[in-house]
């Protein structure tokens, strides 16, 4: 497969299971209505880790425009392949809303809270004070990019010829959870501010469907403050690569 196809497929899926938690949190007359944060943080990590497991072998899942620019930061992943991958993600993110719009077809109109159904495509600040919104999503795009580099060290780190092959096969199998649960330490952590974006496709990309999309009494997409999401985890996705690479040398 296309890696670029590759992470259109993955960032869909991660945006499907992602953003579908919370629609079936919030909208009305779900059988998961008032599941509650942890309910959510949870289903995102699991979306994360599910989207890495079907795609993470072809294009390295990157599903995030903020691990990609990281990782070409730090010369991780090739400059000339930024702006394909980016695009997929978005068109990714895009798709995935708009599966979530059609798998609670029937509950868009029964749900009043303007903002609860932007929330199922996008983020919001829970205090609208943009400078603090920014460095939220900076602290947490920076642990995202700096966790995930970590989990992919520990292998690097083992000389051993029986030890590496055995690191390989965990972390075949357990990298993809470990990046999920570092997903859902995030966000219980240093969600409740701005709803942890962390990845400017997740919130692009959906918030392009809201706009679209005929959503029985959406209200606006809130584009006032979509550049946040987007520029901040670029920012922070860029620090926690280099201060991963400063720190460890790789």
């Amino acid at each position: 497969m296309n890696p670029y196809l590759a992470e259109f497929i993955g960032t869909a899926i991660l945006i499907l299971l992602g953003n579908g938690v919370v629609a079936n949190v919030v909208l009305n007359r779900s059988k998961g209505q008032n599941g509650g944060w942890i309910v959510i943080t949870v289903g995102w990590g699991l979306a994360v880790a599910m989207a890495v497991y079907a795609v993470g072998r072809i294009s390295g899942a990157h599903l995030n425009p903020a691990v990609t620019i990281g990782l070409a930061s730090i010369g991780g992943f090739p400059w000339e392949k930024v702006p394909g991958f980016i695009a997929a993600q978005v068109a990714g993110g895009a798709v995935g809303a708009t599966l979530v719009w059609l798998a609670y077809l029937a509950h868009w109109g029964e749900t009043p809270d303007k903002g609860a159904k932007l929330a199922c495509f996008s983020t919001a600040p829970a205090v609208r004070k943009i400078g603090p919104a920014i460095i939220t999503e900076v602290i947490g795009t920076a642990m995202l990019v700096f966790g995930v580099l970590a989990i992919g060290s520990v292998k690097a780190g083992i000389v051993d010829p029986d030890l590496q092959s055995v690191a390989g096969v965990v972390a075949n199998w357990w990298g993809p959870m470990l990046v999920g649960l570092l997903v859902v330490s995030i966000g219980v952590s240093l969600g409740g501010p701005t709803g942890y974006a962390i990845n400017p496709a997740r919130d692009l990309g959906p918030r392009i469907a809201h706009q679209l999309l005929p959503i029985a009494g959406k209200g606006g997409s809130d584009w006032a403050y979509a550049w946040v999401p987007i520029v901040a985890p670029i920012i922070g996705g860029v620090t926690g690569a280099l201060l991963h690479r400063a720190l460890f040398g790789a």
